[in-house]
């Protein structure tokens, strides 16, 4: 998903579009959030 906003964005940049833009800081923003967020709580717990 990061990937895919990077290129997105990229193109958006280069071509002058900006819905291609928004929508590809979007996925980057939403991929790396995802990225270091644990979901489903796979927390290590040590006690």
């Amino acid at each position: 998903m990061v990937v895919l906003g990077l290129i997105l964005l990229i193109i958006g940049l280069l071509a002058s579009i900006p819905v291609l833009t928004t929508i590809g800081l979007i996925l980057l923003v939403v991929g790396l959030i995802l990225n270091f967020v644990p979901v489903g709580g796979n927390r290590r717990r040590v006690w």
